[in-house]
């Protein structure tokens, strides 16, 4: 399979035997943390990095999946070119209205029953548009994940360059349990066998069909492509440092405070999926960064505990994990976190 994409333009990197994520990174690259365009191990051909490493180069795929024959098979969705909306079907409970499908009202007055997943919130949206469902689109590439769910495989026709999303997040999402992987993520080809079950094609279309429309409207009217002008933060208030002083004890208190905050994000390395991980980190980010905000603690300590306890939880998706720890601390900047002195 790894030939057969690379044959069609689309880049591939290798992942774990019998999981979804990304092989392990060298013993170089673990103990000594680095940006990707720094590595050497990229241009050496090595599969470190993730989707980094995905490459249309024949004799190193040959080389990779030769020497490892039971690696699975990622392809690098945002220099292939491709959208995929993947829909979850986990057993959940209803976020709260505004969450359903982001920008759209929900009155209370609407009767929920009977919606439980991805596959009914995207076929909301889609009959809201008037349009089928894409997990119905019989002429595009679909594939069912071993968790019940489905990859809907487009093209993206133009030089825009879509961004990946959360069904759960707080920030740019399509629909609730629905996410969005483009630039900056990788999808698992259809092949692939996990220790949770296969990746299997639906039907007998093999190839992605051209992102439709009015979902490309959807994609763009919730926040799936880069802002063109990001402002800074403002600056942080004195009054936050006045909070600072007030509080007193700071280390030991704003321990406590990142252990209870954190915690939502640890418990998910007990659940391999369904957890809610994405909404979990987020809205530590947002949290923390109310911290950084409230002169607490740096942005660089905030980023390296949050990436530390995201890679324990989900290892192997620090790509993903940075993007959602990014885009809370910055919405949490806006809205410093002053801490109050305790009552004796």
């Amino acid at each position: 399979m790894a030939r057969w994409c690379a044959r069609r333009g689309w880049p591939v990197h290798p992942l774990a035997p019998g999981r979804k994520t990304p092989t392990a990174n060298c013993a170089d690259c673990r103990t000594s943390p680095h940006k990707p365009a720094a590595c050497s191990c990229l241009p050496a051909g090595r599969p470190c990095h993730g989707f980094y490493a995905a490459t249309l180069d024949q004799r190193r795929i040959d080389r990779w999946w030769g020497q490892h024959p039971d690696f699975g098979v990622g392809v690098a969705c945002g220099p292939a070119r491709l959208v995929v909306i993947d829909v979850d079907a986990h057993h959940a409970e209803l976020p709260a209205r505004d969450r359903l499908l982001p920008g759209i009202p929900i009155a209370d007055h609407v009767d929920l029953s009977g919606l439980e997943n991805g596959f009914h919130s995207l076929a909301v949206l889609a009959a809201l548009r008037g349009q089928p469902s894409p997990a119905d689109d019989c002429t595009t590439l679909r594939v069912r994940t071993p968790s019940g769910g489905m990859h809907v495989w487009y093209r993206a026709m133009d030089n825009r360059r879509w961004q990946c999303s959360a069904g759960s997040s707080m920030g740019r999402a399509l629909a609730w349990q629905v996410d969005v992987r483009a630039h900056g993520g990788y999808i698992v080809v259809p092949g692939t066998t996990t220790a949770h079950g296969d990746y299997v094609a639906v039907g007998d279309v093999r190839e992605p069909a051209p992102l439709p429309g009015w979902l490309a409207q959807e994609l763009e009217r919730t926040g799936h492509l880069p802002a063109p002008n990001i402002p800074a933060p403002r600056p942080v208030p004195p009054r936050a440092q006045q909070a600072v002083v007030a509080a007193g004890g700071g280390r030991q208190r704003l321990s406590q405070t990142l252990t209870a905050v954190l915690a939502p994000v640890r418990a998910c390395a007990q659940v391999p999926e369904g957890a809610g991980f994405s909404d979990a980190l987020n809205r530590a980010a947002f949290t923390i960064g109310g911290l950084v905000a409230a002169d607490r603690m740096t942005r660089a300590e905030a980023e390296a505990i949050l990436l530390e306890t995201a890679a324990a939880a989900r290892p192997g998706q620090e790509r993903r994990s940075e993007q959602i720890i990014r885009s809370g601390l910055n919405a949490g900047l806006g809205k410093p976190l002053f801490v109050q002195r305790r009552r004796p």
